[in-house]
């Protein structure tokens, strides 16, 4: 009867172990489910064209690939914006930014020429020819939409921001990170507060504040969303988290989405790669996967919360071969219709969706 009691005892305890661990993740988002009868929702397409003001000459925009899209619900419809690469020029593609719309968030009809390319304007320094990716899209207070985005040269990624009211007529405005234009920067994830469908800029202790980075992530903070001014700790960037030896995001760690204001605390997904030698065993060298990770609401420097697993990973054969092999790259979030839509992109060479209750 001693023996059973113990038993009786173990099994509770390992229940309750079990218990805790689940409630320890439902900070997370989802789980999320990709949606494997429709995707890649979207792919390349070799006829659509579109003049080069500064090639001079007409290209097929969207050919070589498609990938790493944002995304945002305007007058009940998904928008898509995302990068894409003809297959021309020294780079062997120079990408501009596309937009697609979608009724149910996974059919998309897309516009047929880019709304956010290179031109001849006081950013083609910086934007050509490598040209304009990984778009990432907030709102301010007053509907106007903020897109942080990688300027690149051919030599060097900067990021950069740009403004519209209709996601189809841009403003820029030029390096996020004025004082530092030599900075090597990418991948700005603004704090945003969710307003129904919508995902709002929102100031904390009167400063707004941005993600950043693709080796660590860093912090910026803003007074307008437009002129960024990247934190210090002494004399070296403040790095809020980083990878981690013997797991998926062993070699480096990168912004996702926007990040988002929760009751308990700052919710960021990130996508993250896999070095082999000192990392996940189970996952190729190289390979893209995405966490989430909870920061103080108050002091978005702190790291509160940290998911220990992946929670999206390449297993599909258009995530694991593509013009970068055994890549799920996680750029794009809305909330619609009650459900979460997260739009990726696969193997940087298409797009696929998947979704969460």
């Amino acid at each position: 009867m001693k023996h059973l009691t113990q038993i009786f005892v173990l099994l509770l305890l390992a229940g309750c172990t079990q218990k805790t661990k689940e409630e320890n993740t439902s900070w997370q988002l989802g789980p999320f489910v990709k949606t494997d009868s429709l995707n890649p929702v979207l792919e390349s397409l070799a006829y659509t064209t579109f003049y080069c003001p500064v090639r001079k000459d007409t290209v097929r925009w969207e050919e070589k690939d498609v990938f790493n899209p944002s995304a945002v619900v305007r007058d009940g419809k998904v928008y898509l914006l995302y990068r894409a690469e003809d297959t021309v020029g020294k780079h062997a593609g120079t990408s501009r930014l596309g937009l697609a719309v979608s009724e149910d968030g996974l059919h998309f009809e897309r516009m047929p020429e880019p709304v956010f390319f290179p031109d001849e304007d006081d950013m083609k320094k910086y934007e050509w020819e490598g040209g304009v990716e990984d778009p990432r899209l907030v709102e301010d207070e007053n509907g106007r939409y903020i897109l942080t985005y990688t300027a690149y040269d051919g030599n060097l990624a900067r990021l950069c921001v740009a403004s519209s009211t209709d996601l189809i007529h841009w403003t820029k405005h030029g390096l996020a990170f004025k004082d530092h234009p030599e900075l090597w920067s990418k991948s700005g994830a603004i704090i945003t507060n969710r307003q129904q469908d919508q995902f709002v800029a929102t100031k904390i202790n009167n400063k707004y504040y941005m993600y950043w980075g693709d080796t660590d992530i860093f912090l910026a903070t803003s007074d307008n969303l437009v002129d960024w001014t990247p934190m210090n700790d002494g004399d070296e960037l403040l790095k809020v988290f980083g990878p981690r030896p013997g797991k998926f995001d062993s070699n480096l760690v990168e912004p996702g989405p926007h990040a988002m204001l929760k009751e308990d605390g700052i919710l960021l997904i990130y996508n993250s790669r896999n070095k082999l030698e000192k990392g996940d065993q189970q996952l190729p060298d190289g390979n893209y996967a995405a966490g989430q990770i909870l920061l103080n609401k108050e002091n978005p420097a702190e790291v509160l919360k940290r998911s220990e697993n992946y929670f999206i990973t390449p297993d599909k054969d258009y995530e694991i071969t593509g013009q970068v092999n055994n890549v799920c790259f996680v750029e794009g979030l809305v909330y619609f219709k009650n459900r979460w839509f997260l739009y990726y992109g696969t193997a940087d060479s298409k797009i696929a969706v998947a979704v969460a209750d």
